[in-house]
């Protein structure tokens, strides 16, 4: 089976570039300023950007993106600004709101839009041609924001999108994405959600305040001599994609697999389900202590909770803790439960706390036994239309060690799940995977 993921991926050809990028500025200017990053900005596990793909079947013509883009600009100034260390360490960042602008590439490839949904279910090394690389020293020298638009020989497009990290997660992402979409179709539209960029309200309190032990942060212990292989296996070992689609019927019989019943998302039964798989797939010591860290959305969270709008990172890494032995002798319940409970302990005075514990130590999550996931559904992107129609496929530009939940174009209650494994047991894991799905 993971032979056939693979045999889906698809080479892209080299794109040509008929122009030199540009640097789109706000087509209004703000006074210059400098904008604080709070501590779930800037975490050093977030410095990269996020890459989203979009494939149309129709060109949205690149000087009207460009307007769109200097005009939306306006309200998402920070994106246009430049990244710069801060303190005597330089460890800390904050926005130079300069207008300096975001990237813009126009390229075209000798590609169809009906090859690349053919062979899209696993990106390659070949996808990362379709988003213009800034020759830069250092990942501070990168616009937050770039862009670029590949016209198909088909009249199609694939628009790829690298918004860093540090200046917002997925949330704000999508937000700022819609922004552009509605301003690219309705040149005279008035934005739905005005982006507020203040991070002060999460500053760190004085004195700190750290009230909670933070297992997300937390190493193993030393006295587990397996602590961080299985992490350093996955690094040293060749990866490969896998993609897997899970229909409405086969969530629901998933849920029908916890004993006794409990009501739960769809998310917290596929996290689990997905970490198991994962599990037996590497066949780890049986005592060994494993986590599943996850993204959450805290916005409302907190008191007072997050104003509207707030474009920065409002998330944190739930985790999930338990050891491989009773996650994979146990059914479904056990690790239901387990991500219930780890969503339950992210109070507004975790959060606070975790603040806190940033501005004292520098720490980053632990990897060394973690499976991450991170949910990109719910966010609107597979209806993101810049005027040409929806997109007929949305996803990463690459695929990551970490694991990735994705809307379905047309179907509301399906996910598909990318992530890269090993590839000694990429056919473990979908076989894993797929158990249980179909009674």
């Amino acid at each position: 089976m993971a032979e056939a993921a693979m045999a889906k991926s698809i080479e892209i050809p080299d794109c040509c570039y008929p122009t030199e990028p540009v640097l789109v500025r706000p087509s209004s200017s703000k006074p210059r300023h400098t904008l604080y990053l709070s501590n779930l900005d800037d975490q050093k596990f977030l410095r990269f950007s996020i890459k989203y793909l979009y494939v149309y079947k129709r060109s949205v013509g690149v000087e009207a993106l460009t307007t769109s883009l200097s005009k939306v600009l306006v309200e998402y100034h920070p994106l246009a600004g430049r990244l710069r260390p801060v303190g005597e360490d330089g460890e800390k960042f904050q926005v130079d709101c300069n207008g300096e602008g975001a990237l813009l590439a126009e390229a075209y490839v000798d590609l169809t839009a009906e090859e690349f949904l053919q062979g899209c279910g696993s990106p390659n090394r070949s996808w990362r041609k379709l988003l213009y690389r800034v020759e830069a020293q250092s990942f501070l020298d990168v616009p937050p924001l770039v862009v670029q638009v590949t016209h198909l020989s088909c009249g199609g497009m694939i628009l790829c999108t690298a918004i860093n990290h540090c200046l917002s997660d997925a949330i704000g992402t999508a937000q700022f994405l819609h922004a552009w979409a509605l301003l690219t179709a309705k040149p005279d539209a008035n934005l739905p959600v005005n982006a507020f960029h203040d991070r002060c309200i999460l500053k760190p309190r004085v004195p700190p305040e750290i009230a909670f032990s933070h297992p997300e942060f937390s190493s193993p212990p030393a006295q587990d001599s397996h602590s961080g292989d299985l992490f350093q296996f996955l690094l040293s070992q060749p990866l490969v994609p896998v993609s897997l689609t899970f229909t409405p019927s086969q969530i629901l019989h998933l849920k029908k697999q916890s004993v006794p019943s409990i009501k739960c998302t769809s998310f917290e039964v596929l996290a689990s389900h997905v970490w198991r798989a994962w599990i037996k797939s590497l066949d780890p010591p049986a005592s060994l202590r494993i986590k599943l860290l996850f993204s959450m959305n805290v916005r409302g969270r907190l008191k007072p909770e997050l104003p509207g709008g707030y474009y920065g990172n409002g998330f944190v890494l739930a985790c999930a803790e338990t050891s491989v032995e009773e996650l994979v002798t146990s059914n479904a319940h056990h690790g239901i439960k387990l991500v219930q409970e780890a969503k339950k302990s992210v109070t507004g005075e975790y959060v606070r706390s975790m603040i806190d514990l940033l501005e004292e130590r520098r720490v980053k999550p632990d990897l060394s036994s973690s499976l991450v996931i991170s949910s990109w559904t719910k966010l609107g992107l597979e209806e993101l239309d810049f005027g040409g129609g929806r997109p007929l496929h949305m996803g990463p530009l690459a695929s990551e060690i970490y694991c990735v939940f994705l809307p379905v174009t047309g179907d509301l209650h399906a996910f598909t799940m990318i992530m890269s494994v090993p590839h000694e047991i990429a056919d473990r894991f979908q076989q894993y995977c797929r158990r249980g799905l179909d009674g």
